[in-house]
């Protein structure tokens, strides 16, 4: 990728992302290593099952992973960029963010919940020249993951049915990047082969 060969060092914290103070440890160590420029919020697990059979803990776990997680990842991030004078603070959705498909009752609401946040942040503190985006990775990420579960999916996708990760790291990068007189606030990543 474009990024390591330009020398960035990469580092690993370990921790709970809805926990505020392993958040602001992260948040921390990275400003320690450079001025903080940009903060990704990326939970993605989901538990597909039909409302009537969906826990109150399933139900729970969904809105700290994608909500609340989100939230405090803009409550430690939002005062250093402040301090910095501004940098990008993004937050990754899925076609859940927009519409609730069936079966999908707790990732939808809480995806639909982190959308709303970027909304009300970026509204607040894009004055600020923090620039808050919402990114919409709608479709299947060619990765271990989702191979390892379904490993005939690359061959039923054909060539670019999948999303490649480094697309998606390049996508973040110039949103990054963008000039501020023309912000995106949202932004729709899928293969073009992807129905929506």
């Amino acid at each position: 990728m474009r990024r390591a060969e330009e020398g960035r060092r990469k580092r690993t914290a370990i921790g709970n992302a809805t926990r505020a103070e392993d958040v602001r440890r992260f948040v921390a160590e990275a400003d320690r290593c450079a001025p903080l420029q940009a903060a990704v919020h990326n939970a993605g697990g989901d538990e597909p099952a039909p409302f009537l059979k969906v826990s109150e803990e399933s139900f729970a776990r969904h809105w700290r992973e994608h909500a609340l997680g989100a939230y405090q990842l803009a409550q430690a991030a939002i005062p250093v960029f402040l301090k910095h004078g501004g940098g990008s603070l993004f937050f990754t959705g899925a076609s859940g963010s927009l519409r609730g498909n069936a079966n999908f009752a707790p990732f939808a609401s809480a995806k639909a919940a982190m959308r709303n946040l970027a909304q009300s942040i970026a509204r607040e503190y894009g004055p600020q020249n923090i620039h808050v985006g919402h990114v919409i990775v709608d479709g299947g990420i060619e990765g271990d993951r989702l191979l390892s579960r379904v490993p005939q999916l690359m061959e039923q996708r054909g060539p670019d049915g999948l999303l490649h990760p480094d697309a998606i790291a390049e996508a973040y990068w110039d949103l990054h990047h963008q000039q501020r007189s023309a912000w995106t606030l949202e932004l729709d990543l899928r293969p073009w082969s992807e129905n929506f």
